[in-house]
């Protein structure tokens, strides 16, 4: 991996992980056109610069990260994450299998566009419009949603903001939940397999370097996608993204039946 590779690659993280078009999927295919899809330290790094993205979360929403109300913003967090770490442990092996397939990115891309083409008109008369009002059991629940994105090319974030969304959440709150959800569910993740792989850091010289510079261009990035899509999606909805995904997915599937390599 080059530092070319590592920008192009953390800059697709930024863009892609908070918005509901699935930054997993994006990155294995940058990865395997850039072709670097292939070298082990490619899938670490891919997984480590969700730090500088999630960084980004807690600048953005500092008073909420540091507040005199921590206590219970963190409990909710902590709990609505279980989930998701549980099953992630149960199933590690099945979810690394399934980050292996395109065909699997491209099918859950077109599924959850069509999914987005409608979900702005399934939940009209939302009560909830910010993270206080959240109780402990919608949170868990939204948690649970979280989980469906353990599938490549679902969207962690597509999943947890309509998760939220169901439980009465406005489109704006439950983008900033999923934000939030991120942080110490993406932590995780990515404190997981650096204790896994850590030897891969430092098995090149450079390779703490092309971390740094991902992180930070991812950082950067993902405060400027944030920004923008909280905007948009207030204004816009959920239904250009659900077209976006739809394309992208058929473009893989397509690619893919016509022999073209993109294993990963």
């Amino acid at each position: 991996m080059s530092i070319f590779h590592a920008i192009i690659l953390a800059i697709v993280e930024g863009l892609t992980e908070f918005l509901p078009i699935s930054s997993t999927g994006h990155m294995i295919i940058v990865s395997s056109i850039l072709g670097i899809n292939e070298d082990e330290f490619t899938k670490l790094f891919e997984v480590c610069i969700q730090l500088g993205a999630i960084l980004a979360v807690v600048v953005l929403y500092w008073k909420k990260f540091f507040n005199a109300n921590i206590l219970k913003f963190y409990t909710k967090l902590a709990i609505a994450v279980v989930p998701a770490l549980i099953i992630g442990y149960l199933f590690a092996d099945k979810i690394d299998a399934l980050l292996e397939s395109p065909m699997t990115v491209g099918i859950s891309l077109v599924l959850g566009g069509i999914v987005l083409l409608f979900v702005d008109n399934w939940f009209q008369n939302p009560k909830i419009d910010s993270e206080e009002k959240v109780n402990i059991f919608q949170a868990i629940r939204i948690g649970f949603y979280q989980c469906i994105a353990m599938i490549p090319g679902v969207s962690r974030s597509a999943a947890s903001i309509i998760g939220g969304m169901q439980q009465g959440l406005t489109r704006k709150a439950a983008a900033e939940f999923s934000f939030f959800l991120a942080v110490p569910t993406m932590a995780a993740v990515t404190g997981y397999k650096l204790m896994k792989n850590h030897e891969l850091i430092f098995a090149h010289s450079e390779n703490l370097q092309l971390l740094l510079i991902g992180n930070v261009v991812a950082f950067i990035v993902a405060m400027l996608a944030i920004k923008f899509f909280i905007g948009f999606l207030n204004k816009y909805g959920f239904r250009v993204w659900g077209i976006y995904r739809i394309i992208v997915g058929l473009i893989i599937i397509g690619a893919l039946l016509m022999n073209v390599d993109l294993k990963v």
